[in-house]
């Protein structure tokens, strides 16, 4: 066996064996676009255009098919009342307060006026009860999860949603991450034990039903 094939092993003998049917009701997440991510200049610089676009694209099909969409940011804020945490991790970080390229969303991808924004205090809480009850009034019952930090954001944002009672599909063109490796083993991690992977194909295909 793979040492991948080994470790799904090791996850469905842990009881991890996911059965997950996606919903007929989905809503789109984009997962803090900010435009340090995009940043050459910025400490989080992950260069990952490719990403970007294909979350323009998958936008664009969410709108398409009229579900809800909601963009997620983090504020920092140099004196710690918001994030604060990052500037403990790493001074480097203090640069990029909030009128910064964290406090811009990449272009392209801010939300409607009629679409939700979310702004968090730290960059891994998300969903949380208010937003749980609200998409569940909206009779949503799938999340398509894009975003630029597999081991971060994207990864934690799943997990809550599913932990809500969401089905999430994470959409795997429309994620990034600065280290491949660490990218391409949070997706497997991901798809093992939260959430469906699906490319980006798929995705417009199932949206295109709506």
């Amino acid at each position: 066996m793979t040492d991948r094939t080994a470790q799904a092993a090791d996850y469905a003998a842990a009881g991890f064996g996911k059965e997950l049917e996606p919903g007929s009701r989905p809503a789109l997440v984009l997962v803090d676009p900010a435009r340090a991510y995009i940043d050459p200049h910025c400490p989080l610089y992950a260069g990952v255009e490719e990403n970007v676009a294909a979350m323009r694209t998958l936008l664009a099909a969410a709108r398409a098919a009229g579900i809800p969409v909601i963009v997620t940011e983090v504020r920092l804020r140099a004196d710690g009342a918001d994030g604060g945490i990052f500037f403990k991790k790493s001074g480097t970080l203090v640069a990029f307060c909030e009128g910064s390229p964290f406090g811009e969303l990449i272009e392209g991808l801010e939300p409607k006026a009629d679409e939700l924004l979310v702004t968090k205090k730290y960059a891994s809480a998300f969903f949380g009860t208010t937003l749980s009850t609200h998409l569940t009034a909206l009779g949503v019952d799938t999340v398509l999860v894009a975003g630029l930090s597999t081991s971060g954001c994207v990864r934690a944002t799943t997990l809550d949603a599913m932990q809500h009672g969401f089905v999430p599909i994470v959409v795997k063109e429309a994620v990034g991450d600065r280290d491949s490796a660490i990218h391409e083993s949070n997706l497997f991690d991901i798809q093992q034990k939260m959430a469906e992977v699906w490319p980006l194909a798929r995705v417009q295909r199932y949206l295109a039903r709506e």
